[in-house]
């Protein structure tokens, strides 16, 4: 297997701030999402989709909603097996979510608000469905 990072960009970033009061300290519930999918145009290409969202509910209030999505596009080969995807989804996630954690903590510096800074995870957190277990070897990567 070998793939190769191909663009990155921002597809959505939004930041609205609300007329809500919370107490200091208040924990904001931060959303995070990872899908991946082919590109239509091109067998050889596929997407990540990052993203953190912040939204406030009657339940759970928030002084800001907040987007950002972040889309990394890779140039894929020679994916056989469930174990070459499953590789390949951490190393595509593992390249991706520095830059969605930038942008988060950017858009919130920007609002003049103290910034969040996402938490570093394990890609095998994000990524839905995972099977852990499997033995990782690097995959090459493409010129």
């Amino acid at each position: 297997m070998k793939y190769a990072l191909r663009g990155i960009n921002a597809e959505e970033l939004k930041f609205v701030k609300n007329n809500v009061q919370v107490a200091p300290n208040t924990r904001i519930g931060i959303k995070q999402s990872c899908n991946f999918g082919k590109i239509k145009e091109n067998d050889k290409l596929q997407a990540v989709v990052l993203e953190a969202k912040v939204e406030s509910t009657e339940e759970a209030p928030s002084p800001f909603n907040m987007v950002a999505r972040v889309v990394g596009v890779f140039e894929v080969e020679d994916v056989v097996t469930e174990e070459d995807k499953q590789i390949l989804a951490v190393s595509m996630v593992e390249l991706v979510y520095p830059y969605l954690r930038n942008v988060v903590s950017s858009l919130t510096f920007s609002a003049f608000i103290p910034p969040i800074v996402l938490p570093v995870r394990f890609p095998e957190q994000l990524i839905p469905g995972f099977q852990s277990g499997a033995a990782f070897e690097t995959p090459e990567v493409l010129n």
